[in-house]
């Protein structure tokens, strides 16, 4: 398994990063000459596509989503985090919801597609060694997301977990857009297996483990105080960890 995964690993490889140089002009051309609306049907391809190119390796993504998500509303996605490959899939199962992500201001330069879609698509650009401008974009990112019924999407433990367990959930991020978004709601999401495609390290990648996103029942945001909000978040997610 793997001498296979030597092999497959290059050709998938080329294809992910090939379509991200691809789908960098598209972009471009979209938000410049249709605006936000028009960018974001292209980065809802691109993260089909990018999901899609994990068949080169056998790993198939599936969604299960049991409950009736809020229509209208801003919506928190919190989940767990594996590995890169959990963004593209979100971004897809969730394009309804136009979600904007949470990251690392360092995202933001230097990758095809990705980091123009940071600067351009909405994204909240954390600079993890300056707090007062962390608490500003989250901020603003938080109102955001308010004022357009925008989907959000936070990866409470900061970090990727290497080998699926989780990590300690902090408070600071979702704190903030709870503040901002109290007549909205938190769907807590977990996921499974994405870790194991850099189960050897970053070469070559793992083969053959299907992931999984599970959402879990949507919580109002002021149904609760937001201890008791976190927590009952942070149970939904981790108590469904394989």
């Amino acid at each position: 398994m793997k001498l296979l995964s030597y092999i497959l690993s290059p050709i998938f490889a080329l294809v992910f990063y090939a379509l991200l140089i691809i789908f960098h002009p598209f972009q471009w051309l979209a938000f410049n000459l249709f605006g936000s609306k028009g960018h974001t049907k292209v980065v809802a391809l691109l993260n089909y596509c990018l999901m899609k190119s994990m068949l080169i390796l056998g790993v198939t993504v599936k969604l299960v989503n049991n409950f009736q998500l809020p229509k209208e509303a801003s919506i928190i996605f919190v989940s767990n985090h594996q590995s890169t490959f959990d963004i593209p899939p979100l971004g897809w199962f969730f394009r309804k919801y136009h979600p904007k992500f949470v990251s690392k201001i360092e995202l933001s330069k230097g990758i095809p597609s990705v980091s123009y879609n940071l600067r351009k698509g909405g994204a909240a650009l954390i600079n993890r060694k300056d707090p007062k401008q962390a608490i500003g974009e989250l901020i603003k990112f938080s109102k955001n997301i308010n004022t357009n019924k925008w989907g959000a999407v936070i990866f409470p433990e900061g970090t990727r977990s290497r080998n699926g367990e989780p990590k300690n959930f902090a408070t600071n991020g979702l704190k903030m857009l709870a503040k901002y978004n109290k007549d909205g709601y938190i769907v807590p999401v977990t996921i499974n297996n994405s870790w194991k495609v850099f189960k050897y390290g970053k070469f070559p990648l793992g083969i053959g483990s299907p992931i999984t996103i599970t959402t879990h029942e949507p919580i109002k945001i002021n149904s609760l105080p937001f201890d008791a909000l976190m927590g009952q978040t942070e149970n939904a997610i981790k108590e469904h960890i394989k």
